[in-house]
């Protein structure tokens, strides 16, 4: 396995760690409260189970979520953002504002569906 290579601007080191889709989508999901794996596959649509757990992993690893497992049978699961996670969402919420403006989108339309 070939080691990381350390990366000399914050703003790559950044997008490496939420540039996609799923990490974005599944630390906007956590910001108001934690989710069971099921509530978070009902609000990212259609998205394969595994792929949602292949990003709660990298975000788990990155220290952007928090994954807490309640000792019961069946097992429970809920995810939450950790102080780093949360300290994203002022910065994801700039960005749907901005994308709100720049694309004529009605984001708050999409707040209140999601």
């Amino acid at each position: 396995m070939k080691a990381k290579k350390e990366e000399k601007c914050e703003l790559v080191a950044a997008m490496g760690i939420i540039g996609n889709k799923w990490n974005l989508l599944i630390t906007w999901h956590l910001r108001d409260h934690k989710l069971r794996f099921t509530e978070l596959q009902k609000r990212m649509y259609n998205v394969n189970p595994k792929t949602i757990t292949k990003h709660l992993r990298d975000l788990e690893n990155y220290k952007i979520i928090e994954r807490e497992v309640f000792p019961e049978v069946p097992p429970r699961v809920e995810y939450s953002l950790t102080e780093s996670g949360t300290a994203l969402i002022p910065v994801l919420e700039s960005i749907t504002d901005w994308a709100s403006e720049y694309m004529g989108f009605d984001l708050e339309k999409y707040k209140n569906s999601s």
